[in-house]
């Protein structure tokens, strides 16, 4: 898309950003250690064209690391889909991928006291997170990044309500873990924690903010592209189910 950055290069900034434990070569295959951090860093991803016998392999590696047999199925894989299709695996979690230039989410800053940058993430950060299902491994994949990173800190009626991580790669900005307290949703605090992390990317020199998101977040969807942001890209992954 013009003016925007490609799906190849956010593909990039998602490893640079969200980084697997490890990662290791298995025939066509680089096979990641998630260690609790998501799909996102536990799913295998195709480096050439891969023959159902060297897809058995990767599967059954997989089942070895404690890992399910999960691949994830970028832009370039249509045969790689089709193979696992009719392997038996099933679609999981289609994912949406967006972006937009800084300056047209950075238009005017969250009220006063509204949105705090911090690194590392507080106690109080760290409960919302938990509250919404992230956990430990997630936490340990913001620690492990090696990109220019922060956390933001949202609060609504003058309480901690709101978090996300936000990490800089090849001159994007891509959030993740965006995350809002149940009683404090709906109240605008999401669109203003995006806001800040546009202003926070604009002042570290990147050129864009970008984030992934499952097509199933209706009101994610809605939120970014009421901001201006693009869809770049899709991705989604074929798992096993035992």
């Amino acid at each position: 898309m013009a003016n925007l950055p490609s799906v190849q290069t956010l593909y990039a900034v998602i490893d640079d950003t969200w980084p697997a434990a490890d990662s290791f070569d298995c025939g066509p295959f680089l096979l990641r250690m998630g260690q609790g951090g998501g799909s996102r860093v536990s799913a295998a991803i195709a480096k050439m064209p891969a023959t159902n016998a060297e897809i058995e392999t990767a599967a059954n590696t997989m089942f070895e690391m404690r890992q399910p047999a999960l691949f994830m199925i970028r832009e370039q894989d249509d045969k790689l889909d089709a193979q696992l299709a009719e392997l038996g695996y099933v679609i999981k979690d289609p994912v949406i991928l967006y972006a937009a230039p800084i300056t047209t989410v950075a238009t005017h800053r969250p009220p006063h006291k509204t949105v705090f940058t911090t690194w590392p993430p507080l106690a109080v950060q760290r409960e919302i997170w938990a509250q919404g299902g992230i956990g430990e491994g997630r936490l340990a994949v913001m620690d492990r990044a090696t990109c220019l990173k922060t956390t933001l800190l949202g609060r609504t009626d003058d309480r901690p309500a709101g978090t996300s991580f936000v990490g800089i790669s090849h001159g994007c900005a891509m959030i993740h873990a965006l995350e809002i307290g149940d009683p404090f949703r709906r109240k605008g605090l999401a669109a203003h924690i995006t806001r800040a992390a546009a202003f926070w990317a604009e002042d570290n020199d990147a050129d864009y903010l970008t984030l992934v998101t499952t097509q199933a977040n209706v009101g994610a969807n809605s939120l970014y592209t009421s901001l201006g942001m693009k869809v770049v890209g899709h991705y989604h992954y074929r798992i096993k189910l035992e």
